[in-house]
């Protein structure tokens, strides 16, 4: 089948070789990988993860804010509209991540340290 010059044939044949390319790389990786026995765990990994922990803590300090601001009446003097719900969750998310880079309640150490230490067994 042919659309606009463009032949199908052509076209599986580029996914074909992009397919092997690609699962090529990726299978050299993974069997060097299972052959040294551990995957490499630099500094830069590691600084990775550690941010990726305090991300993580600060994602779950920020749901945790919202469930308790949702059990708390709203005011009814003065009404609340979107601009201010759209500004107390932009407060609530900085607060939260300042918190998790600040140490948090400690979720980020916990993932950290099980994290490393499973990536230092395999």
């Amino acid at each position: 089948m042919q659309i606009d010059g463009i032949s199908s044939d052509s076209i599986i044949s580029q996914y074909s070789a992009a397919k092997n390319s690609a699962d090529g790389t990726f299978s050299k990786e993974l069997e060097q990988a299972t052959k040294t026995g551990k995957v490499a765990n630099t500094a830069k990994d590691d600084a990775k993860l550690k941010a990726t922990c305090k991300d993580f803590e600060s994602m779950f300090l920020n749901y945790m804010y919202t469930q308790m601001r949702e059990t708390v009446p709203e005011n009814t003097l003065y009404g609340s509209s979107s601009g201010e719900k759209i500004m107390q969750s932009m407060l609530d998310t900085e607060l939260t991540k300042n918190m998790a880079n600040a140490g948090g309640i400690g979720i980020a150490n916990m993932i950290y340290k099980q994290l490393s230490m499973s990536n230092k067994k395999s």
